[in-house]
């Protein structure tokens, strides 16, 4: 009996510390929502534990400008990559993260063109005051056309750099901003990810 108590005390306690991915609720129907002339989608499961250890996670963070932490950035989190396509070809890609709000974690997904640009933003999961306003397609729209290179010089720590394009990136409240912060963290941290997992093997083939 202590075996037994002691063996699902064990399982409860790794499930507490694993690592957190993000995968979208409803493949199929998410898929053809932001592609609706898709032909199928593969599915390609990364961590950076795996594609380059210690050495890939400072790397990301000096890019990223702060320091992972928490349950949500682990190194052996597991990222969840949806390749989309028309055809042979590809039609762009859908990868989401999860990042920690005021009121609770958020889902942050961005659905990306096939050279790396923002094609679509949307919250699978979120828990704020503000969640519908955040939700709208109005703030949604500020992030289409969003690059990598747009969150360069970004300071997710200060919300201070970026593009112009990033600075017109604007909050539905002046209240509290620390949602909005952790929104624009989410989004260069996707990018970072991105850019590192699919799109500079890309250019390298």
């Amino acid at each position: 009996m202590k075996a037994l108590v002691l063996s699902v005390l064990l399982l409860f306690s790794c499930n507490a510390f694993a690592a957190v991915g993000c995968d979208l609720n409803d493949p199929d129907r998410d898929v053809k929502r932001f592609f609706p002339s898709s032909t199928g989608y593969k599915t390609d499961y990364l961590s950076i534990s795996k594609e380059g250890g210690a050495p890939l996670l400072k790397e990301v963070e000096a890019v990223l400008g702060d320091s992972f932490q928490g349950t949500y950035e682990t190194i052996d989190v597991p990222y969840t990559v949806y390749t989309v396509f028309e055809g042979k070809e590809i039609s762009g890609y859908i990868h989401g993260i999860n990042q920690k709000g005021k009121f609770g974690g958020l889902q942050v997904f961005l659905i990306f063109t096939p050279e790396g640009g923002v094609r679509n933003f949307y919250y699978q999961k979120l828990t704020s005051k503000f969640a519908k306003d955040l939700r709208s397609e109005e703030f949604a729209n500020q992030f289409k056309g969003l690059a990598l290179s747009d969150f360069s010089d970004y300071d997710p720590k200060t919300g201070e750099g970026g593009s112009e394009k990033v600075k017109a990136v604007k909050f539905p409240s002046s209240d509290d901003s620390t949602d909005f912060l952790a929104t624009l963290r989410a989004v260069k941290k996707n990018m970072i990810l991105m850019d590192i997992f699919v799109f500079q093997r890309r250019n390298e083939k």
